[in-house]
C-alpha cells in the first residue's frame, strides 16, 4: 500500500492527483497544513509495523518534517521502512542529508521546481506513471503558478487553475482533475468552468481594489514593508500591490482568522523565506509564510495599527507628471511638500523648500527615497499649480528663488 502526505494548497494537491493517476485505489492520500504534517507522520509511524507491512511506502511531498520527526523517520528507514520525501523549498535543503530526502529548488534544466513537477519526474523515472500530454500540461501549470513564473510568461491558465482549486471543494477538485487527466488529449477547462472563472476574475479585481485602499507602510527591521489584512487571493493581491508600490521591499498579508502571515516580494534582492524563518516559518525567496505568533503580531499588527493607509498617486494629471525634469510635486501625511527636479545631471529633492543634503542619479531613485522615508504620494494637478503660483509670486516679489534655475516660470504659467 502506498501512502501520500502532502500540503493542502494547489501544489500539494497536484501531487495527490498525479499519485492517484499512478496508483489508482492503491494509494491513501492525506492533505495537511504545515504544522499538521508532523502529527500525521507520527500516527503513521506508531500504527505501521515494518515487519507486518514490509511493502508499504510513505511519500511526503511539498512539506518538510520537524527536526525531532526527522530522527524518527530516519530510525524507521534504518529498520527497513520505505519513505520518500520530495520537496522544493529552500528551507528544507538540509533533508538531502538523508537517504530518503530529495529537496530540489530547481530542475536539472534550471527551471524553478514545484513539488508536483518533482514528484511527476520521480513517478516516471521509477516506472509508476507514463507521460501524457494532459499530465505534462497540468503539471506545468501547477509549476508555473507555484513558482510565480506564470506572471512573467503571461500563462493565465495557471492562475485560473489555482482559482478553480479554491472555488471547488478539495475533494471535488481532486476528483475532476484525476478523471480529466486519465482521459486522452490535452488538459482543458470545460465550458462551465470557463464561465465561473470569468466571474471569479471580476470578483478578484473588486477585492484587490478594496484592499489597495487598506495597505499601510512601515519599516520592520531593515525592510520597508507594505501590510494588509486579507483572507483570500493572497498571490493575486500581493502581485498587484508589489507592482503598484515597487518601493516596498515586500508585502505582508495578515490572515488574522487563520493566524497566518504570507510574505511576497517582486524583488530579487529580497528573500522573504529568510524573513519567515525568523518567525518559525519558511518558503521560497519570493513567497513565504509563517504563523502569527506573539512576536509577529507585535511587529506587523500592533505596532502599525495606528498608521494611515498609503495614499494613491494622482492618476489623471496633465502637468504634474512623473519624471518631468522641470519638477514633480509630492505630498506626505504631515502636510509636507516634496519637490523633485533635475539639475546638472542629478535629481534634487526639496522638502518644504529646503534641498535634501544628497542627490539622486535618477528620478526613480529619488521617488523611491521619498516614498520609503516620507510615505509620499504624487500630488494632483491643482496642488501642483497652487504651489507653482505661490513660487511665481515670490519670485516676482524677489522674496526667494523657489523654482529650479533652468525652469522658465513665465512660459510655465502661460501653459498652466
Amino acid at each position: 500500500m502506498y501512502h501520500l502526505y502532502s500540503h493542502n494548497d494547489l501544489d500539494g494537491v497536484g501531487c495527490g492527483i498525479i499519485a492517484k493517476c499512478a496508483f489508482a485505489e492503491g494509494i491513501d492520500v492525506r492533505y495537511n497544513s504545515i504544522h499538521g504534517l508532523n502529527q500525521q507522520v507520527a500516527r503513521y509511524l506508531n500504527r505501521t509495523s515494518v515487519q507486518e507491512n514490509p511493502y508499504d511506502v510513505l511519500f511526503i511531498t511539498d512539506l518538510s518534517v520537524a527536526p525531532d520527526m526527522e530522527k524518527e523517520l530516519n530510525v524507521f528507514v534504518e529498520e527497513g521502512g520505505q519513505v520518500q520525501l520530495i520537496d522544493h523549498h529552500k528551507t528544507a535543503l538540509h533533508l538531502n542529508e538523508y537517504s530518503w530526502g530529495q529537496v530540489d529548488v530547481t530542475h536539472r534544466d534550471g527551471r524553478p521546481a514545484s513539488a508536483t513537477s518533482l514528484f511527476y519526474e520521480y513517478l516516471i523515472e521509477h516506472g509508476h506513471l507514463g507521460r501524457s500530454e494532459a499530465l505534462d500540461e497540468f503539471v506545468e501549470l501547477v509549476r508555473l503558478y507555484d513558482t510565480w513564473e506564470w506572471e512573467e510568461n503571461q500563462k493565465i491558465e495557471a492562475k485560473r487553475l489555482n482559482d478553480l482549486f479554491y472555488m471547488l471543494s478539495l475533494d471535488e477538485f481532486e476528483s475532476k482533475m484525476t478523471q480529466r487527466l486519465r482521459e486522452q488529449g490535452g488538459f482543458f477547462f470545460d465550458e462551465f468552468e470557463e464561465k465561473i472563472l470569468d466571474m471569479e476574475e471580476n470578483k478578484i479585481d473588486r477585492y484587490i481594489r478594496r484592499k489597495q485602499r487598506e495597505l499601510i507602510q512601515t519599516f520592520v527591521g531593515e525592510h520597508c514593508v507594505g501590510i494588509v489584512y486579507a483572507e483570500s487571493y493572497h498571490s493575486e493581491l500581493a502581485s498587484e500591490l508589489g507592482t503598484t508600490y515597487p518601493h516596498l521591499d515586500y508585502i505582508s498579508i495578515l490572515n488574522m482568522g487563520g493566524r497566518k502571515m504570507s510574505l511576497r516580494t517582486i524583488h530579487d534582492h529580497v528573500d522573504v523565506s529568510e524573513v519567515a524563518m525568523r518567525y518559525g516559518g519558511g518558503g521560497h525567496p519570493k513567497a513565504a509564510g509563517c504563523t502569527i505568533n506573539e512576536e509577529v503580531y507585535q511587529l506587523f499588527a500592533a505596532d502599525s495599527f495606528e498608521l494611515e493607509p498609503i495614499r494613491f498617486d494622482a492618476s489623471r494629471n496633465q502637468f504634474n507628471i512623473k519624471g518631468t525634469e522641470s519638477g514633480v510635486l509630492y505630498e506626505s501625511w504631515s502636510e509636507d511638500l516634496l519637490f523633485v527636479y533635475a539639475h546638472a545631471g542629478e535629481w534634487i529633492v526639496e522638502w518644504n523648500g529646503e534641498p535634501l543634503p544628497f542627490r539622486f542619479r535618477s528620478f526613480e531613485e529619488a521617488e523611491r527615497h521619498m516614498k520609503r522615508q516620507y510615505g509620499a504620494w504624487l500630488s494632483r494637478d491643482d496642488v501642483f499649480v497652487k504651489m507653482l503660483k505661490e513660487q511665481w509670486r515670490r519670485n516676482r516679489s524677489n522674496d526667494r528663488p523657489g523654482l529650479p534655475p533652468d525652469m522658465d516660470e513665465e512660459k510655465l504659467m502661460e501653459d498652466l
